[in-house]
């Protein structure tokens, strides 16, 4: 059968950021219903409200605050799973940042590799959304110490060997959700997904990037 051509619609004025097409190639991990194959990493609501990827995943490097949550999920059209901590906050405040981030419609929480097990614990006790771990490492008791704990799905992040680390897993653990940074080239998120992750992230250009480009058309007289 020839394969249809799928139809585009766009506005004259708003254009967006397109995550590359090799994300796509993903199997995807469906989260109550929804399939995500691809999610941006960015707390710039610019740009939530302006790329194509499935979801977003919001963790930044500051301590993480309901007012923070509140304008992500304001501003994002697609589902937002967000940073409650787990590195420099800890404890019982990430918990109720968690259960405040379900309130507010998260699709998942995402917590700091250095959480303890018993963070996690009292998450799930808490909130009936996904908990998302962030592995930095291919240790198979640390992993399976998260899943037990009741980490519904695993955030690789290695940087250059987020590849292997995902492949480690994926022996160990064959059916678990992954979901991996998968670096800045198309060849590069193809090797993460050959590895074995379900879903990739993509970080997008910053908004200083971007305006640097248009910039530069303007004064080209484009």
């Amino acid at each position: 059968m020839t394969e249809r051509k799928i139809p585009e619609v766009k506005g004259k004025l708003r254009h967006s950021i397109d995550v590359p097409q090799a994300a796509y190639k993903a199997s995807g991990i469906i989260v109550n219903g929804r399939r995500i194959k691809t999610l941006v990493f960015t707390t710039d609501v610019a740009i939530l409200r302006n790329i194509n990827a499935d979801a977003a995943i919001a963790v930044y490097p500051f301590t993480p605050q309901p007012a923070i949550t509140h304008a992500l999920m304001t501003a994002a059209e697609m589902p937002v799973f967000c940073g409650v901590g787990g590195g420099t906050t800890r404890g019982p405040r990430v918990v109720e940042l968690a259960v405040d981030a379900e309130f507010q419609g998260a699709m998942g929480v995402v917590v700091n590799a250095p959480t303890p097990n018993e963070t996690i614990i009292a998450m799930c006790e808490r909130i009936d959304i996904p908990v998302v771990i962030t592995i930095v490492r291919e240790d198979d008791e640390t992993v399976r110490g998260r899943l037990d704990a009741g980490a519904s799905i695993l955030n690789v992040s290695g940087a250059a060997r987020t590849p292997y680390i995902v492949e480690k897993i994926r022996k160990s653990f064959p059916d678990v959700p992954i979901i991996a940074t998968g670096g800045p080239t198309d060849e590069s998120i193809e090797q993460t997904i050959a590895a074995g992750a379900n879903a990739v992230t993509y970080t997008p250009p910053t908004t200083g990037e971007l305006f640097k480009l248009m910039m530069q058309k303007y004064r080209a007289g484009d």
